[in-house]
Order: structure tokens, then C-alpha cells, then sequence
């Protein structure tokens, strides 16, 4: 299977894949959307439970103004509108888990409409998804199948914790695009507050609608593979999908509009239902929930609360210190590495162009290269910003040298040491008196006679190698800047 301009190449010919995402966020609160239980993460099964959460009759449910905030915040960050009316509707199915026999939601008045977000390919390219709509909704509780051989057990912890349902227009054309959006997103979401983005206990997951069609042609009949916790598992969900479709279109087949879950021991997707239309939902406005009606001086004060988000700071960081695109994204992707960087930016004691890129330089490489043999997050990481800029500073005044920094850099992430402390110990202060350095670069000339001549009779490459002999008869403590400018200046003479 090839691709190319975003077609696959089948055995009958081209074809376009269409991928949408519908991705639910928890939104970081303290208490459900319509009651005032806890929601915190890993709590006894059944602990945190109000009567709302339960589905005892009489019970009236009242939201959260929290979390409308934080569903406004997040409409900002992806450029949407506001919607200064929206409506809670009761979208109504079974699941022994839902104990209303009904899910609070957002139908046809969502609190935010259409808005976009923009991703940035692995070639540079920049690509805008669209956004059709944001709605908040609340979660159903979880069964478990594997306690008992013949019994299930229901947990309604989840019950009633608030969501946003995220809703892309079916403008992603293949996996690269699809990781590349929910990466964005996240890392969004995390930078305004709204959602710990944490995929592996449920907070963020996306429903992955996929479907084929021959270029030009209207969109095909499209499956959904149900709450992806993964971005590499979305990868391989999206890639078996685009297979198995392919297969049966070529075949001449038909796909079935259902939905599938992802196995990810096997890698495939499997059939779960057919895919319920609005209809089978049977929508009305919820009797005990008036329309929730927003002031321009509500929706204003909210604005105002927004951070920087992603793509302005990326684009200060290109304006303000120089960097490339490639490492100011990287730099201003994720909230702790911004916070990183920017700590250790307040401890460097020249902040300017030359000092920042070396700072960057040092956390995209070294740092997060410690940090992946590690496999460790770079909040946990074994230097301090503040180590690292100390570091940098040495490097900058010319105290040390870059090469004798990078083992200073391992013994500071195997001892926690600053480096000052390991310069000094171990006399690692770079050489840079011109003199000392000349009586170094003459006893080797004198001793490697043969090589000058070979140098001086045009073999410049010798050049690297009377550097490494000064560098290791001075264990590695020579200026390099003074060293190439007087053994260049001794080789002409």
C-alpha cells in the first residue's frame, strides 16, 4: 500500500481516504457537570457517586459554571465562536452503565460552533482542519467483564463527569494528518487548562470515523472505530481501517455504515453495532435544564483569562530569539517543555541569540535524548533548567568547551551535580591563554615533521588531525577557537 499525494494506490486504482474525529476531553474540574462529586482519578469503585450521578428519580440536575468556562477557553484556543445560547438535550440509549437510560448532551445548540485548527506535517507543510463543533456532554459510568465468569460488574466513578465532544470536519486525508491533529489538540488543551490530555486513563480519546472514496467522487459510506486512547494505536486503528475497506470496495463490496472497536494485541479493527443515526437517539431539549444563556461581558471576562496558546508562542520564539521553525515548534508543543525552556531562559546570564539557540540546541538534543533512554517525562528530568543554563553559561564564557560540556552533562544526569561543582573537582576549566597553547601546538608540529609537509603540500585534511592531537595532549581543556587560529597561523609560517 503506497501513498502518494494523500491517494493510496489500490490494485483498481486511487483512492482518497476521508478521516473525521470526534474526540471526547475530560475537562479538568474538580466536580461533575451536574452534581458536586469528586472526580478524581483511581477512587474505590462506587465512591464517588451523588444521587444525580445514580439516577434517582427526583433528582434535578444544576451545572457547573466551571465547567461551561472551560468549554469557552477551550472554544477560543481552536478560533471557534461562542455560541451565546446553547441547549442540554437528553440523548437517550441503554447501557446497564447509564442510569438515567439517558446522556445529558448538546444537540442542535452546542455551546461553541465552527472554528479550526492548523497542524504542521513532518515536510513543513501546514494544513487547517476544520472544526465543526463543541459540546459538552456527560460521561456514563464503566462495566467490567473480566471480574466474574458470568457476572458484570458496573462502576459509576465516570458517571456524570464532564466532557467536551470535539468534532472535526472530515478534512484529515491520511495517518499523518490524523496524529498530527490529535497531538495539536492535546497539546492545546494542556496549555489552556481544560484537560490533563492524560490518554491512558481515559481523559482524552477519540472516536475515528474512516472511509474511502475515489478522488473527485463524494464521500464513501464510512465506519467508526469507537474511544482510541492512543496516538499510535489511532495509526494502526486508521491504517488496518483504510486496508480492510480498500479490500472490500476492490473486491466489489459493500462497507457497512457500524461501529468497530480497535484490538490492539491483534492490530485490527472488529465490528462492535451498526452505527446509530441522530434519530435512534430520539433528542429533546432536557425539561430540568433551561437554555444556558451567555453576556458578551461573561464571554469577554473568559477571553481575557486565555495563556499564550501554541502557535503565538512558537511565533514569538521565531521573532523574538531567532530560532528555526522546526525548533521553536518543538520547544513550544508541550506545556513542560515550554516551561523548561523558559526557566532555564531566566538563568542565562547573556540571554542572546547565540546563547539561546545553544540553549535550544542543548534541550532538543542532549536533554531529550537522556530523557528518552530513560523514558522519562522532562518534568522529571535528572537536570534542573536552571543546571543547564548554568551550563550554557560555562559554555558561552568559554570556561569550558563544548565537547568537555557534553561529559559534564552525563555526570550532571547521573549524579544530579551542578556543573560548577564538577569543573572544579575534576579542573575542567578551559585553556585559552594564546601561549600556553602555542608551546603545546609547537612540540607537536616539531615531533610530526613528516605530516606538516604533507599538510603544507596541499593535504589539508591533516588539519583535523594536529587539532586532535592538541586536544588530547591538553585532555580536552583547549580553547578550539584559539587553538585553530594559532595552529593555522604555525602551519603557514
Amino acid at each position: 500500500m503506497s501513498e502518494k499525494n494523500n491517494y493510496i494506490q489500490g490494485k483498481t486504482g486511487p483512492w482518497e481516504v476521508v478521516i473525521g474525529l470526534e474526540v471526547h476531553a475530560q475537562i479538568t474540574s474538580k466536580a461533575k457537570l451536574f452534581s458536586g462529586a469528586s472526580t478524581v482519578f483511581g477512587g474505590d469503585p462506587n465512591t464517588q457517586v451523588s444521587f444525580i450521578d445514580a439516577g434517582f428519580p427526583g433528582m434535578l440536575p444544576l451545572i457547573n459554571n466551571f465547567c461551561v468556562e472551560q468549554a469557552i477557553k477551550t472554544g477560543f484556543g481552536l478560533n471557534a465562536q461562542i455560541n451565546k445560547i446553547s441547549i442540554f438535550d437528553r440523548k437517550n440509549y441503554f447501557y446497564a452503565d447509564l442510569p438515567q437510560g439517558y446522556q445529558i448532551s448538546q444537540h442542535l445548540y452546542p455551546i461553541v460552533g465552527k472554528g479550526y485548527l492548523e497542524i504542521e506535517l513532518e515536510d513543513g507543510t501546514v494544513k487547517r482542519i476544520n472544526i465543526t463543533r463543541l459540546h459538552l456532554e456527560q460521561d456514563a459510568g464503566k462495566s467490567i467483564h473480566d471480574q466474574h465468569p458470568n457476572k458484570s460488574y458496573i462502576d459509576l466513578n465516570r458517571s456524570g463527569i464532564a466532557l467536551m465532544e470535539i468534532v472535526s470536519e472530515p478534512d484529515i486525508r491520511s495517518v499523518e494528518e490524523a496524529q498530527a491533529y490529535i497531538k495539536k489538540l492535546r497539546g492545546l488543551l494542556r496549555y489552556l487548562g481544560t484537560c490533563d490530555g492524560n490518554m491512558e486513563q481515559g481523559s482524552l480519546r477519540a472516536d475515528v470515523n474512516v472511509s474511502l472514496r475515489r478522488p473527485g467522487e463524494d464521500y464513501g459510506t464510512r465506519a467508526e472505530i469507537k474511544n482510541v486512547n492512543s496516538v499510535r494505536f489511532m495509526g494502526q486503528a486508521i491504517t488496518y481501517e483504510i486496508q480492510r475497506q480498500m479490500e472490500i470496495l476492490e473486491n466489489g463490496g459493500q462497507i457497512d455504515q457500524e461501529t468497530r472497536l480497535f484490538d490492539a494485541s491483534k492490530g485490527i479493527t472488529r465490528s462492535m453495532r451498526n452505527k446509530e443515526n441522530a434519530h435512534d437517539y430520539r433528542y429533546f431539549p432536557d425539561p430540568d435544564l433551561p437554555p444556558l444563556v451567555l453576556s458578551d461581558e461573561e464571554i469577554e471576562r473568559i477571553r481575557a483569562l486565555l495563556p499564550e496558546l501554541p502557535d503565538a508562542k512558537k511565533a514569538r520564539f521565531i521573532r523574538d530569539y531567532q530560532l528555526s521553525a522546526y525548533d521553536a515548534g518543538v520547544l513550544s508543543s508541550e506545556l513542560e517543555t515550554v516551561s523548561y525552556f523558559e526557566t532555564a531562559l531566566k538563568h542565562l546570564k547573556e540571554a542572546n541569540e547565540k546563547s539561546i539557540k545553544q540553549l535550544a540546541n542543548w534541550i532538543i538534543g542532549e536533554l531529550f535524548a537522556a530523557l528518552n533512554r530513560d523514558s522519562l517525562l522532562i518534568e522529571a528530568s535528572k537536570v534542573s533548567p536552571q543546571s543547564l543554563a548554568e551550563l550554557i553559561n560555562f559554555i558561552y564564557e568559554g570556561t569550558i568547551s563544548g565537547r568537555l560540556a557534553k561529559d559534564i552533562f552525563t555526570e550532571m544526569w547521573e549524579t544530579g551535580e551542578h556543573p560548577d561543582k564538577i569543573i572544579n573537582a575534576k579542573g575542567l576549566v578551559q585553556v585559552s591563554d594564546e601561549g600556553e597553547i602555542a608551546t603545546v601546538i609547537e612540540k607537536i608540529l616539531n615531533e610530526n615533521q613528516d605530516k606538516v609537509m604533507e599538510y603544507q603540500s596541499g593535504k589539508d585534511k591533516l588539519f583535523g588531525f594536529f587539532v586532535g592531537q592538541v586536544m588530547k595532549v591538553m585532555q580536552g581543556k583547549g580553547n578550539p577557537t584559539i587553538i585553530n587560529k594559532v595552529l593555522l597561523e604555525k602551519l603557514k609560517s
